[in-house]
């Protein structure tokens, strides 16, 4: 199916159980339910939110088994899951014996895009293990910047069925895409489509390192235009290899070196692009300055020029990428500057969750205090030390697993200044700050970038990241 080619699906009387209560499942009934399917929820929960949330459902008319998410319902005809549902469950076991497909709410978003009478917008995707919220913002800030209605939708912000379905008609949308909605969206034909890096994450989910590749390259499939890939990841370019293109449809890199032909780059502290230009054996056009990039770390400008070559892809001249870099502002907790004291910096990263994410982090600065540590989910920490040795001043532990990231420094780089905060209450992030300026030195910058997940001590990383910031704050206060 060609990527401007809307399917159609008749509805009516279509039996169709959806899996999961929650901001993907309950949409994703009441869309099918208006188009006349006989639409069941099942859920594995059976609290006192789920009853309510079934109650609203039920009087539609909608049917809803709570605390059964694993039988598969008699007649059903389609299961539309929530994305985090894992591919093992019962349920899915179930459907593929009956030769039921599974279908998650991208794939449903895509095939009743255009049901509501209007065009259906082309769409520009991202995935990636990290930089996708980021890239994504900054590519819906360059195309409105280029006058076109547009929303950052998928993972972050606008839900994709609200989108495709409401009032506000648009022109493009940009997609953030996970993995988990990758594998359960088999016919998503994409305008053009960028991976930003691979990484070991969710291993658990997919069950294999290949498997979770496998599901982040279905974002390539029937790409029209353009297959973004980062050359300093060779894995995603083997992966825009792998996929069925549509004729014509170009692989373009992004670099934060000096770009080849058919690649963006950097070149002077100047973001050129050789791919859409119309000699790229001899042309570069300029797009931005690096310090039009906010913050201007080195993993920020590859989400920067990511975003800019699906841009071009689409078409946008180079003032708008310019203009929309400029306009952009990043999501809290993302390298986000907090304050000086005594000429040091002190940046809440929280949203470093792996190691992937944090060896970014702790590239962008060449002397680092750093706050590490929380729930490892898997990982292992040699690699993510070794590269980050030489600029660590001293070092924070705090949280459950900080013992891994202790002996990974221990073997890498004993000679680091290291305090073990055995403790994991929320308070923990007071002492961590006041440990941690104890080490700095002006010049340095105190980096909360953990490497680890969150939910041993704080709700999610934003509380984690709220709790640095006021700590920090409160020692500005007293310095003040």
């Amino acid at each position: 199916m060609g990527s401007q080619e809307v399917s159609t699906v008749d509805w009516q009387g279509k039996h169709v159980t959806v899996a999961g209560l929650g901001v993907s499942g309950i949409p994703a009934a009441r869309a099918l339910h208006e188009r006349g399917a006989l639409v069941t929820v099942v859920n594995d929960g059976d609290d006192d939110r789920a009853r309510a949330q079934a109650a609203e459902l039920e009087a539609l008319g909608i049917t809803v088994r709570l605390g059964d998410g694993a039988t598969l319902p008699p007649s059903t005809e389609l299961v539309v899951t929530a994305p985090g549902w894992q591919p093992d469950k019962p349920l899915f076991l179930a459907a593929a014996e009956a030769g039921v497909p599974v279908w998650g709410d991208v794939e449903l978003a895509w095939r009743l895009r255009g049901d509501n009478g209007r065009k259906a917008a082309p769409w520009l995707a991202v995935t990636g293990t990290n930089g996708k919220t980021t890239t994504v913002r900054m590519l819906a800030s360059i195309l409105e910047a280029a006058g076109l209605r547009t929303a950052a939708v998928g993972n972050i912000g606008v839900s994709l069925l609200d989108a495709v379905l409401g009032e506000r008609e648009y022109d493009v949308l940009a997609v953030e895409l996970s993995s988990y909605q990758l594998h359960w969206a088999p016919s998503l034909r994409a305008h053009s489509a960028a991976v930003l890096n691979l990484a070991p994450d969710h291993l658990d989910w997919h069950g294999s390192m290949e498997a979770y590749a496998a599901d982040k390259g279905r974002v390539y499939e029937g790409n029209t235009v353009a297959c973004v890939y980062n050359v300093a990841d060779p894995a995603t370019e083997d992966l825009v290899r792998e996929a069925d293109v549509e004729e014509g449809c170009r692989a373009i890199g992004f670099t934060l070196g000096a770009p080849g032909p058919s690649q963006l780059g950097v070149v002077d502290g100047i973001l050129v692009d050789r791919a859409f230009v119309a000699n790229r054996q001899k042309q570069a056009q300029e797009l931005a300055e690096v310090g039009d990039v906010n913050p201007p770390a080195p993993h920020n400008i590859a989400n920067a020029l990511a975003a800019a070559a699906l841009a071009r892809a689409f078409g946008v001249e180079p003032a708008a990428v310019r203009d929309g870099l400029r306009a952009f502002r990043p999501d809290a907790h993302r390298i986000e500057h907090v304050a000086d004291i005594g000429e040091v910096a002190y940046v809440d990263d929280s949203k470093a969750t792996n190691t992937h994410a944090t060896e970014a982090s702790l590239a962008a600065y060449d002397s680092i205090v750093w706050i590490a540590g929380g729930l490892a989910k898997g990982a292992t920490f040699d690699e993510l030390v070794t590269g980050a040795a030489k600029r660590l001043r001293g070092v924070v532990l705090m949280g459950a697993d900080r013992a891994l990231i202790r002996e990974a420094l221990t073997r890498h780089a004993p000679e680091v200044p290291v305090v073990d905060l055995d403790r994991t209450d929320t308070g923990a992030m007071s002492e961590a700050v006041a440990r941690a300026a104890e080490l700095a030195r002006p010049g340095d910058t105190v980096l909360l970038a953990p490497a680890c997940a969150s939910m041993d001590m704080f709700t999610n990383y934003n509380k984690r990241g709220e709790a640095f910031a006021d700590a920090v704050r409160a020692r500005a206060d007293e310095s003040a």
